[in-house]
């Protein structure tokens, strides 16, 4: 159950387009979902001007439209369920969920996982629920204490980061978007922080860290005195970051035992923000000398929501006594100690 796309319109009689598009959500990767679903019978979303004009008509909102156009008005279209086919292109999108209320169009495209010809029956189609239920709680959201026009277009530019949290990915996991108010700190919109792409939500609760090394040892055994055997360690650092806030600093620091051989062949996750250079120059290729860097090693990043691989690293040692599992000396997150 997913949408492809919504749209809020202001009705707006005896201008020339009737209407305004006053907010409008896309959703890529469910288009390419309903590419797939729908086969020969798919219809891309059109642009907001197009689809304005299309749906005003349908719905009957247009000041020319006083005269019967048998394609619309005809009793065999009589409409009782809030759900058109919209002609744009010379196709027909459908399903579209739109009703008026308050002078504001609501309007959203369900996703339909089936063919659409011949169109399917509406009970079967489970996002066309989900879509009335999204747009109500949009309703509820933008006219519940709205006094003024100044309130509606506060409201409105409150709603990207609301949809991001109830809604994300054209799939949603509030049906009451009123509750989602309470996990976002609308109090920072005058200098609002950017959400990363790669961050569909944010965490609300008790802020914790899980980090887990995993070593393993390679080794080359001659069995000869004049060649000496060969150690090699390959481990990687995982994390769990459970973080309030959009975009949490945490810091990992990790040390090296005593005596302990210096890490090479650093790779890092996309996610850290900066890294001491000598961190990263040192390799496996290279001889090992004294000046190699050993540690401590500070990794500062934005951690995503799910598990991820902090880093990758390789270790030479010349005997296998001293292999021997990083240290976690210290974390910071959230301005928290943990």
């Amino acid at each position: 159950m997913a949408q492809r796309a919504l749209w809020l319109i202001s009705h707006e009689p005896g201008t020339a387009p009737c209407g305004t598009v006053r907010f409008s959500r896309r959703y890529p990767t469910v288009e390419k979902r309903a590419r797939v679903f729908n086969g020969a019978s798919y219809v891309p979303i059109p642009e907001d001007g197009p689809f304005l004009k299309s749906l005003l008509f349908e719905l009957r909102l247009l000041d020319e439209d006083k005269d019967f156009v048998e394609s619309r008005d005809s009793c065999s279209r009589i409409n009782k369920t809030s759900v058109y086919g919209l002609k744009v292109g010379g196709e027909e999108l459908w399903p579209v969920v739109a009703f008026l209320k308050n002078g504001m169009v609501y309007a959203c495209v369900p996703l339909v996982e089936q063919n659409l010809s011949p169109h399917p029956p509406l009970i079967s189609i489970s996002a066309i629920s989900q879509g009335f239920e999204l747009l109500f709680g949009i309703q509820d959201f933008l006219y519940s204490s709205q006094k003024n026009d100044a309130e509606l277009s506060t409201k409105l530019s409150q709603l990207p980061d609301l949809l991001l949290q109830a809604c994300p990915f054209g799939t949603l996991l509030d049906v009451n978007l009123q509750n989602s108010l309470d996990s976002i700190n609308f109090a920072s919109l005058t200098h609002p922080q950017k959400q990363p792409a790669w961050k569909a939500g944010t965490y609300k609760g008790k802020p914790q860290v899980s980090i887990s090394i995993t070593e393993k040892v390679k080794s080359m055994q001659y069995d000869k005195q004049d060649i000496a055997d060969t150690w090699q360690v390959v481990g990687t650092v995982t994390c769990k970051c459970d973080l309030e806030g959009i975009m949490p600093n945490v810091t990992i620091s990790l040390s090296l035992p005593t005596n302990g051989s210096p890490l090479q062949d650093i790779l890092v996750h996309p996610c850290v923000t900066s890294l001491d250079s000598a961190i990263l120059t040192s390799s496996s290729i290279d001889a090992m000398d004294d000046s190699a860097f050993s540690g401590p090693y500070k990794f500062p990043f934005t951690p995503p929501l799910e598990s991820f691989n902090l880093c990758y690293y390789t270790s030479q040692v010349n005997n296998l006594g001293k292999v021997e599992t990083l240290q976690i000396t210290h974390i910071f997150g959230s301005n928290k100690n943990f």
